[in-house]
């Protein structure tokens, strides 16, 4: 009879044993001692998508696509998944953002962020795209991107509009007879700085230039010159180039023949002491 209770004991013990070491199944514990959820079975390990274009500009082989999925909710939180496609060149672009479905927190909310960068272009999303969480997709997931303005654009924008505004500024002419050709001109004033100079030059036989010339606390920020087999000939040139504030060369466009390229730096920096000399001999050497 002893050894029956004894034995009834020994397996009480055990399973006692066993209760107090069983883990539960649908909880673990976090790096910060506090109790996460698992997945959910089923839980989405990705989300899948396509990415177009706006306005049908296909990109360069300089193209290259950045995709992340962000958790709007913990600003400051590395990505969920990431992916660099590149070169970018062909779209729509089809995206699959793989992840640890662990790493979810079920109450946030997760974005999409794509962007494009073609050289100097950027490609930005005009909307947000929600997923994973809150009843959001987590396939077929569509992003739009649209182009930004470049910094050449930006300069082009501001140049040409103060192309439209020389005819309420102070305005004087001059001329001069060289060897070789005509030039006349016709600086303008604003707050008693040159803002403005429009040259036009007869090369006779060589031919014809009409160039404008924008200067910012005296010194040259933007050329557009024409080039013509006389004066009033249609241009078969334009080249056009604008530095930033920093002095770099920011805009530099040949266009030529209904096609437009790069312009040469050479080019540009010829353009760019062509205005210093222009402004030397409209001012008389003051550079205002």
């Amino acid at each position: 009879m002893r050894s029956v209770v004894w034995s009834l004991m020994t397996v009480a013990a055990v399973a006692l044993a066993g209760c107090n070491n069983s883990s539960n199944p649908s909880s673990s514990t976090g790096t910060d001692g506090t109790e996460a959820s698992a997945p959910a079975a089923g839980a989405a390990h990705s989300v899948t998508g396509t990415v177009t274009l706006r306005g049908g500009i296909m990109p360069s082989q300089q193209g290259k696509l950045d995709i992340s999925i962000v958790d709007v909710t913990a600003q400051g939180s590395a990505p969920l998944a990431t992916k660099t496609i590149t070169p970018a060149t062909t779209f729509p672009e089809t995206f699959e953002l793989d992840f640890n479905p662990a790493n979810v927190a079920t109450n946030d909310l997760y974005i999409v962020q794509a962007t494009l960068t073609d050289g100097d272009r950027h490609y930005t999303m005009p909307l947000q795209a929600p997923v994973l969480t809150q009843g959001h997709p987590t396939t077929n997931v569509g992003i739009e991107l649209a182009p930004e303005q470049t910094p050449g654009e930006k300069l082009l924008v501001v140049f040409q509009g103060v192309q439209k505004q020389i005819g309420g500024m102070k305005r004087t002419a001059g001329t001069k007879l060289e060897p070789n050709a005509s030039r006349a001109w016709q600086v303008f004033r604003e707050g008693g700085e040159v803002k403005f100079i429009r040259e036009l030059v007869d090369y006779g036989d060589k031919g014809f230039t009409s160039t404008d010339y924008a200067y910012k606390d005296g010194k040259p920020w933007a050329v557009q010159q024409q080039k013509k087999s006389s004066q009033s000939a249609k241009p078969n040139s334009v080249d056009t180039a604008g530095w930033g504030d920093d002095g770099s060369l920011v805009l530099k466009t040949h266009e030529a023949g209904g096609n437009t390229s790069a312009l040469g730096d050479s080019d540009a920096q010829n353009l760019q002491q062509q205005a210093k000399d222009i402004l030397n001999m409209a001012t008389g050497g003051k550079g205002k």
